[in-house]
């Protein structure tokens, strides 16, 4: 398979937007484009209040030297518009904020819109970053929802089909700060040929040519690799029961580390 040429950047939420930020995330974004007042378009699709969102990032890009707009997309027919692709065609990358993971991916799979952004992440220097939801939706298996407190319950935990912007990994955010290790675990032992990546809020990963990980933000990322699971019975367990498993790999990580996925 040809490795993507563009890069993913996934976050976990609750980005520190002070430009003071030793750690800014927003202004590695804009560096990672390697492009002088990079065109970034804002998606803010799966918020609750879209406008606040994009108005927020809007201002926050803008401040870092980045040519920042908008792309209001609120339904299918808006995916199709073709003045948004038009845009999208001519961004140097894309910016989605988070909210509702399943609402951004039934808005947008199978429209022209994600073919697009698909054909520029494979084939051109196109950057893709997401937050919070805009993370969680970017593999092509994705957590739909779960409660934290009962995630170690078969069938607690909701999966779907993301965007398969990666295929190999399954996405949570808000890691830490919402106690999200059970449903995490619980998706790997659904699906125990992917690993599993764990962000912090203000926390995220750049993944390059498909498999280059790098960790940046002020929080810690935690990768499950589910390839050498031994025992795992969540096949054969009843709806309700808990899950356990054997000989999930783990490793802890921070700004600066890198992994290979």
């Amino acid at each position: 398979m040809n490795k993507p040429k563009g890069k993913l950047i996934a976050i976990g939420g609750n980005i520190n937007m002070k430009i003071s930020n030793a750690d800014n995330i927003l202004r590695r974004i804009v560096r990672e484009t390697n492009i002088d007042s990079p065109r970034i378009e804002i998606i803010p699709t799966a918020s609750g209040s879209p406008e606040k969102a994009a108005a927020e990032y809007r201002m926050a890009f803008r401040r870092l030297g980045s040519d920042a707009r908008v792309l209001p997309i609120a339904g299918r027919r808006d995916a199709k518009n073709k003045n948004f692709l038009l845009s999208l065609e001519k961004a140097d990358g894309i910016m989605f904020t988070g909210g509702n993971q399943r609402r951004l991916v039934r808005i947008f799979n199978n429209t022209e819109f994600l073919e697009i952004l698909k054909s520029r992440y494979k084939e051109g220097n196109f950057l893709i970053a997401g937050t919070s939801a805009g993370a969680m939706a970017m593999p092509h298996v994705m957590i739909i929802g779960g409660r934290s407190a009962k995630g170690l319950q078969k069938g607690e935990v909701k999966m779907g089909l993301g965007f398969s912007f990666t295929q190999g990994l399954i996405i949570d955010s808000h890691f830490d700060k919402r106690g999200r290790f059970g449903r995490l675990i619980s998706a790997l032992a659904e699906n125990p040929s992917l690993i599993g990546i764990g962000l912090s809020e203000d926390t995220g990963v750049i993944i390059t040519s498909g498999y280059d990980l790098e960790v940046i933000g002020s929080g810690t990322v935690f990768i499950f690799d589910g390839h050498q699971i031994g025992r795992n019975y969540f096949s054969i367990l009843r709806k309700g029961r808990l899950i356990s498993v054997e000989n999930i790999i783990t490793h802890v990580l921070s700004a600066g580390d890198r992994y290979d996925l």
